[in-house]
């Protein structure tokens, strides 16, 4: 059964230095609370872990700022006729994607 094919789906725009700066302020509102309530000695390791977040969610923001400098996401142009979601007619069938699976 030939099926047409679908288009392929456009990523979702998201605000990537707001979702991993949230998620920093958590760590960093975790390591805080955890200095307040002093964990027992076999759970110091819950502090190191919180300083672990932070530096990740640090490293993430000045990755994601330096990615968005250098590459800015493209704009779609509507009178052009880029960007829309029909392929071209063919003849031949488009090759499987990878996970298709033939019936």
């Amino acid at each position: 059964m030939n099926q047409p094919r679908l288009p392929d789906l456009q990523p979702l725009k998201t605000n990537d230095s707001v979702t991993i700066g949230v998620g920093t302020g958590l760590w960093a509102v975790a390591l805080v609370v955890l200095l307040i309530a002093r964990p027992a000695p076999e759970h110091q390791w819950w502090i190191w872990t919180c300083v672990s977040g932070i530096c990740g969610g640090l490293f993430g923001l000045w990755f994601v700022r330096r990615r968005d400098r250098r590459d800015p996401p493209p704009t779609p142009r509507a009178s052009d006729g880029q960007g829309t979601a029909t392929p071209p007619a063919s003849s031949t069938p488009p090759p499987p994607r990878h996970g298709d699976v033939a019936r």
